[in-house]
């Protein structure tokens, strides 16, 4: 089978499949027009959010059986119009699900403990401790939205903070476990301290957390995000960090973040809001690293093999 990759991977990918009798052309630098222009000479074709893989493509791709996003979301991958064609897609959540567990988790003890705010006041000659008095986890309910790989990462690395841990997912049932407990959405709204979202982007998902959601929490919250920048709509979070429901605020994904997730647009098409989310000491900010480890870089290029081998190896 000959296989196109059209982003970087880990050399674990094509090793892995060259082992097996795959042919890998490697070409991550190639633009979308020649993909169309190459694509039916291969079987499969690799990639991760650089190129988004619409009808256009699908329908150039004569001799494809498989596409496989290395990482966990398939936003970038017309999914149910492959499946029609009979095009297997593959992605990898597993590879990066420690990662984000733990990513989610180091947001909020930051957040928590006012670290990025201490660390700079001590560099300066500034000793602040009332000032910079956390809060413990310990006690609080912990809501978690969306409970695949991520959420459950990052339930599983709560256990020893004795928080209470609650999920919905509405498209999972029965999996209350030593972990976590499973609940309605209303039961998320009515008993959360601590909101983790952890929902792929999908147009049911597309700025879900907006003014209206936040507002039927009962309690003022915190939120983290580190699932897709576009399931939180920015403005209304910040209209709601103003107005005190919002208490805190770690975003690792922003809804500016170009297709890629490797930049984000240029600072002319920014708004006011994103300047306040800079600028606000309850807001903590990454750059879509929270999947971004390097075993997780081996770990989502070896489920990734593993999946296409299974099947076509």
């Amino acid at each position: 089978m000959y296989v196109l990759f059209v982003d970087s991977t880990h050399d674990k990918l094509p090793e892995k499949l060259t082992q097996l009798g795959f042919i890998c052309d490697y070409q991550p630098d190639i633009k979308p027009e020649e993909i169309i222009n190459i694509i039916s000479k291969y079987n499969g074709i690799i990639i991760r959010s650089k190129i988004k893989i619409d009808k256009r493509i699908i329908d150039a791709a004569k001799n494809l059986k498989f596409i496989g996003r290395v990482g966990a979301g398939l936003e970038n991958i017309d999914v149910e119009y492959a499946e029609q064609k009979g095009i297997k897609c593959f992605n990898s959540p597993e590879g990066n699900r420690d990662a984000v567990g733990e990513h989610a988790l180091g947001m909020l003890l930051t957040l928590f403990n006012n670290i990025l705010k201490a660390d700079p006041e001590v560099r300066s000659g500034k000793w602040i401790r009332e000032g910079n008095r956390g809060l413990e986890i310990k006690g609080k309910t912990i809501g978690i939205i969306g409970y695949g790989n991520m959420g459950s990462a990052f339930a599983q690395r709560l256990k020893g903070f004795e928080a209470n841990v609650i999920a919905y997912d509405k498209y999972k049932f029965n999996y209350s476990d030593e972990f976590v407990s499973e609940k309605s959405l209303e039961d998320i709204f009515e008993q959360t301290d601590i909101l983790s979202i952890h929902v792929p982007l999908t147009d049911e998902t597309l700025f879900m957390v907006n003014h209206e959601f936040i507002n039927r929490f009962k309690k003022d919250i915190y939120i983290l995000n580190t699932a897709r920048g576009k399931v939180l709509k920015t403005d209304d979070l910040v209209k709601n960090i103003k107005s005190g429901k919002v208490l805190g605020d770690a975003l690792d994904v922003l809804e500016y973040e170009q297709t890629s997730f490797e930049h984000l647009h240029s600072g002319n098409d920014l708004p006011e809001t994103f300047k306040y989310l800079i600028d606000s000491n309850k807001v903590i900010l990454t750059p879509h690293i929270a999947g971004w480890t390097h075993e997780s870089s081996i770990k989502l290029s070896e489920f990734l093999a593993d999946k296409i081998i299974d099947v076509f190896g």
